[in-house]
């Protein structure tokens, strides 16, 4: 029982802590600020040795150093297993992206540093899995509240994968519980054992013989990053400022002040407009610069005093200081993306975030915003493998989603399924299911969304939409057979999923694609790997899906830090309205 006279020799204890080790933590401060500041910490670790003074205080913003060992002695020090018990608790959830916007560039800089190889994409909740794990002494244990995404792509290759590489165990798990709260957030609650662990482990409430980083019960869950894949497919531009974009009138209210305007005027198409549009075209444009330098920039002087008013003040006070700098171009332009695209006449696009996997044909000459994927194929074999059950299947399984709506991650997804070796026989199927598609949307003034709503209504028999459903029944079969899968019984019809009823292939035809498509991507790795295709420095080097899901990056090639000035970047053709 605590008393007041144990409270008062607790108060007392702690004083005495806090002023033997204020000199450590001063200087432990100093450490973390030469981190976060990007300079040499040589020095105060001189004067730390030395007990040399040191200056009495130290800028870090609002950031407050946390020393774990120096605030928990007791845990950290003893000799049996240093380290905490256990931990439990709910971490913040807060986007990859997002850790830049609120915190600023040094701190994501600063994550980098303590966690190699983690994700710019990943979610800030997986650092405090990893923090929890790396405080447990061996044999402690942590359970954790976290959104569905700590299973899913690079949140999962950040923390849980990375635990599970650390001889971490995943011993008990619930997916996909709806918050408790208000809010619309749908959680996974984990549980991990530090080090070996020969207990019963639970998965929804049922035993299971282990769990997977995936939370689930997969043999081999993770499939490699494919070389073959590579540089096909992209994530639209991160335009950072609403007033790049503009609406048709005010583009062709400039084309027609001054024609010279439209070297740097494009359609810009979103999800939305994917999604929702009968014929999937863009709603607004855009003012793109390229990467072009201020003065080529300025030749356009309308279109530069539209950015200069919109843009600049904006820009002016974001915390990432190359969008700052370069606060004419788009915040990240995805150069290559454009590069790879300009000789094809059309693209694959989908909407990274979607109630369901919908590609369609667009433009090769429009900027597709950040919510948009983008393909560099235009041969409809390629639409067929890409919209057929199949894919969606891989899809739904190694995708993130928000709730119940998916987001089509290209890293997880497309660089790692693996193709069939022939595709000619998807030509024809695919050109027939795409066109049918189109001109049921265009006479029913219907998007995507909403056609693939009646698709899936097993109320819905209007004739043209159980021939969508016959066709696709089709293009099932032609992909399967691409594989040499002909045996297997695809059972088609109105099913139960986790998305709900759809019109899909039954439960059993799904595992057993799945499984088949991991063998198949495991299978062609190892191909990769004898050819030298995955060798550091090697010609066509890939890395496996997680060592790419954990590169420091942003998921994407992030052209502003390093911004090349090029002038041709695509052909200035003249576009019409």
């Amino acid at each position: 029982m605590n008393t007041i006279t144990d409270q008062e020799r607790k108060a007392y204890l702690m004083n005495k802590a806090d002023e033997q080790t204020a000199y450590l933590k001063r200087a432990a401060d100093h450490l973390i600020s030469r981190i976060y500041n990007g300079t040499d910490e040589t020095d105060i670790l001189q004067r730390v040795i030395t007990q040399a003074e040191l200056p009495p205080a130290v800028e870090l913003g609002d950031l407050r150093p946390f020393h774990w060992q120096l605030e928990f002695p007791e845990v950290f020090f003893r000799e049996d297993a240093p380290g905490f018990d256990a931990f439990v608790g709910n971490p913040p959830f807060v986007g990859g992206r997002r850790i830049r916007e609120s915190m600023g560039d040094s701190y994501r800089e600063l994550l980098y540093h303590v966690y190699p190889g983690s994700s710019g994409n990943a979610d800030y909740s997986a650092f405090f899995f990893l923090r929890c794990y790396q405080q447990l002494h061996n044999g402690g244990t942590l359970g954790l509240i976290a959104t569905n995404t700590i299973a899913q792509g690079d949140t999962r290759a950040t923390g849980l994968e990375a635990i599970a590489r650390q001889a971490g165990t995943i011993y008990a798990a619930t997916n996909n519980q709806p918050w408790p709260g208000e809010a619309a957030v749908v959680i996974d609650v984990v549980h991990v054992h530090k080090g070996k662990y020969s207990g019963e482990s639970v998965l929804d409430g049922h035993p299971v013989s282990h769990i997977t980083p995936l939370l689930d019960v997969g043999e081999a869950p993770i499939p490699y990053v494919l070389a073959s894949n590579a540089n096909k497919s992209f994530q639209g531009s991160v335009v950072v400022g609403m007033g790049f974009i503009l609406e048709p009138e005010e583009a062709q209210a400039l084309i027609n002040k001054d024609p010279r305007n439209a070297d740097v005027l494009f359609p810009y198409l979103n999800g939305e407009d994917l999604n929702s549009r009968p014929d999937q075209s863009p709603s607004r444009w855009i003012i793109n610069f390229f990467d072009w330098p201020l003065e080529k920039a300025e030749e356009y002087p309308d279109c530069m005093a539209i950015v200069r008013e919109k843009v600049y003040p904006v820009r002016a006070e974001v915390n990432r200081e190359a969008h700052r700098r370069y606060w004419w171009h788009y915040g990240d332009k995805r150069l290559e993306l454009y590069r790879t695209i300009a000789p094809l006449s059309r693209v694959l696009a989908v909407a990274l975030t979607s109630k369901y996997l919908s590609c369609a044909f667009t433009s090769s000459n429009t900027i597709y915003s950040h919510a948009c994927g983008v393909f560099a194929y235009e041969k409809n074999g390629i639409f067929a493998l890409l919209q057929n059950t199949l894919h969606e299947v891989w899809t739904r399984k190694y995708a993130s989603s928000m709730g119940q709506t998916l987001r089509y991650t290209p890293s997880d997804v497309f660089e790692t399924f693996p193709f069939p070796v022939d595709l000619s026989g998807l030509e024809s199927i695919g050109e027939t299911y795409h066109t049918t598609r189109q001109a049921i949307m265009l006479t029913r003034q219907e998007g995507l969304t909403s056609t693939y709503n009646r698709f899936h209504n097993p109320d819905e028999r209007a004739d043209d939409i159980a021939y969508l459903r016959d066709l696709h029944i089709e293009m099932d079969h032609a992909v399967a057979a691409a594989y040499g899968w002909d045996d297997l019984a695809l059972d088609h019809g109105f099913h139960t999923t986790a998305q709900g009823v759809r019109f899909t292939v039954s439960a059993s035809a799904r595992r057993e694609l799945l499984s088949r498509l991991l063998r198949l991507n495991h299978a062609r790795y190892a191909e990769e790997v004898t050819a030298g295709l995955h060798i550091k420095g090697g010609k066509g080097k890939k890395k496996s899906a997680v060592q790419t899901s954990v590169a420091q990056s942003d998921g994407f090639p992030d052209q502003v830090d390093q911004v090349d000035m090029f002038e041709d970047n695509l052909p200035h053709q003249k576009r019409m309205l």
